[in-house]
């Protein structure tokens, strides 16, 4: 079925079937939702699986040593630095729900897209959000020293892993999401449900 807000024929979950139907069912949000950006990919159901797994492997995990906000954060940054604006509205609704400040969310949200990171964050944040942004920008510069400067300013081997997977995987979704032409709209936004 050719659905007019996608560039691709997509098959919509009340029509699926077989193994799309199953993998359909295992990659709904809480909110009981197929996001649009699984439903883009719905010529190749495994590649489904395989980026539910990757997300929920980066983002909902039992006990990250960062923060979960944070790591939503850095999911956001990447997303408003690869002009993401699907990816970018989910994470910053679920960054807002998981911080419990709107205030403090819109500020951050003002510093993303200002590229000005020091007007929120320092010390150790600052610095992983640092990586993130020449990890996304500019992958083939990063460098030992700025691993080190990271550790340097607080920052442990795990949380670095943290931040670099979150940074790898939101560059792969941005990549889907922009390359597919998913736009935000016609869904609920966020991983919880609550917006």
């Amino acid at each position: 079925m050719k659905m007019s807000h996608f560039w691709l024929t997509t098959i919509p979950p009340d029509t699926a079937s077989g193994r799309l139907k199953e993998i359909y069912e295992q990659v709904k949000s809480p909110n009981g939702q197929v996001d649009r950006v699984y439903q883009a990919q719905s010529l190749r159901p495994e590649t489904i699986l395989g980026h539910d797994r990757l997300y929920r492997s980066i983002l909902h995990f039992e006990s990250p040593v960062c923060q979960p906000w944070f790591l939503e954060a850095i999911a956001v940054y990447t997303s408003v630095l690869n002009r993401c604006q699907y990816a970018a509205e989910h994470h910053y609704a679920n960054m807002t729900h998981l911080l419990g400040n709107i205030d403090h969310a819109a500020d951050i949200l003002v510093a993303f897209h200002m590229d000005n990171l020091e007007s929120v964050f320092t010390g150790k944040e600052l610095q992983l959000l640092l990586y993130a942004r020449k990890l996304t920008l500019a992958p083939g510069d990063v460098q030992r020293s700025d691993i080190d400067l990271i550790k340097e300013n607080g920052a442990t081997d795990e949380e670095i892993l943290e931040a670099n997977q979150v940074t790898a995987g939101f560059n792969y979704s941005n990549r889907v999401i922009n390359g597919l032409g998913v736009k935000p709209g016609g869904e609920k936004i966020g991983y919880y449900g609550n917006e």
